[in-house]
């Protein structure tokens, strides 16, 4: 999905519109030329500065950079979440309020979502005269906010794909957008577009280095990580973290009996149901092919048998389900508390003592890692 655009064409179009719409005798402009050269004079350091993976530096310049060079006052940019075909707002220099989130399934269909769906550039002189598309009172919650009917409405594309929408409104010293401002808009559109969607492909990168592919957790390698770096952090501030490990029961039998796409279900299931039992400052892991670990901060022992007893009902509680049969599920849970003396291995393998008792004991249960007599 990375994303390049050719900068000769854009140049060149920047330059015939900037000077079309300056066109006047020779004798009043001697020097259009040089306003252009001007004008690329300041285009290029602001394109080397959006070809970046600085999210926010790239908004800095939608919002400040931009405007001042097509002379509007207000500006509000928001990113795509695929996912959800939901538009957020990232930033923007309004006093007042506007719409922070945006679905593109919405009714009836606001201008970004026009624009966002068509992928093209929608520009309105005036807002209660326009036609196409006609803007309905209903679709303009802030309207009475502007002080011009203008505005420009700039889906933000990379490899045919949106990725975001800018908005533009409040032309300063005229009614309306000329050429020199649509190619000003059009060329920026397209560095803004391309640059997105590297960051969107950047973090999915990072993200698919740190999580597993299979249930979102983080993986085996980011598990220990983050371990190592929660105790360092009590080595030097002091207090204790608790460690759960998680094993689904009968996870070979699933597999042998219904498939390993019913096993890899079942597995996806148990990791979402382990991830709604704790809070967002812990860590939920994917350790090894049907065992999970847990990271609770600042978590007592006692706290920390009540989330494992509570993992253990959440999963034993409703069975999952595969072509119209359902499956029944349930984990048995081994889990420890440790202070700054521990090593992350000295963590691992003793809540994993403690979860191969609760295997023992019969499954879908909780035991605590006791410490022998001499470790205490």
């Amino acid at each position: 999905m990375h994303c390049n655009g050719t900068g000769s064409e854009w140049n060149n179009t920047l330059t015939r519109s900037k000077m079309d719409s300056t066109k006047t005798s020779p004798a009043k402009y001697p020097h259009k030329t040089d306003t252009s050269i001007t004008l690329l004079e300041q285009i290029t350091p602001l394109a080397r500065q959006i070809n970046c993976l600085d999210i926010d530096r790239i908004a800095d310049i939608c919002i400040k950079n931009i405007p001042q060079m097509v002379h509007v006052q207000f500006a509000s940019l928001y990113i795509l979440d695929e996912t959800n075909n939901m538009l957020h707002l990232y930033k923007h220099n309004h006093p007042f309020l506007i719409n922070k989130i945006v679905s593109l399934n919405q009714t009836p269909t606001p201008l970004m979502v026009i624009a966002a769906r068509s992928k093209e550039l929608i520009l309105v002189g005036d807002i209660d005269t326009h036609r196409k598309p006609v803007i309905r009172k209903s679709q303009r919650a802030f309207a009475e906010n502007y002080r011009t009917k203008n505005c420009a409405i700039v889906p933000l594309v990379c490899q045919d794909r949106v990725v975001g929408v800018l908005n533009l409104a409040d032309k300063i010293g005229s009614d309306r957008f000329d050429s020199g401002d649509i190619a000003l808009i059009e060329l920026f559109s397209q560095l803004i577009g391309a640059s997105i969607g590297n960051v969107k492909l950047f973090e999915k990168i990072q993200r698919q280095a740190t999580t597993d592919g299979l249930t979102g957790l983080v993986n085996h390698k980011t598990f220990y990580e983050i371990l190592e770096k929660e105790l360092w952090r009590l080595r030097r501030f002091g207090g204790q973290i608790s460690l759960i490990m998680v094993d689904m029961d009968n996870l070979k039998k699933i597999n042998d009996v219904y498939g390993h796409r019913a096993g890899d279900k079942a597995i996806r299931e148990v990791s979402k149901r382990i991830k709604g039992c704790i809070r967002q400052i812990d860590t939920a892991a994917r350790y090894g092919g049907d065992e999970f670990a847990v990271i609770l901060l600042n978590t007592s022992l006692r706290e920390a048998t009540v989330v494992a007893e509570r993992m253990v009902n959440a999963v034993a509680g409703t069975p999952t389900s595969w072509n119209k049969e359902e499956i029944p599920l349930s984990v048995s849970v081994g889990l420890g508390q440790y202070d700054a003396e521990s090593t992350p291995e000295d963590v691992t393998s003793r809540s994993d003592q403690a979860l191969y008792a609760a295997k023992q004991a019969g499954k879908n249960t909780v035991k605590i890692f006791e410490s022998a007599p001499n470790e205490r």
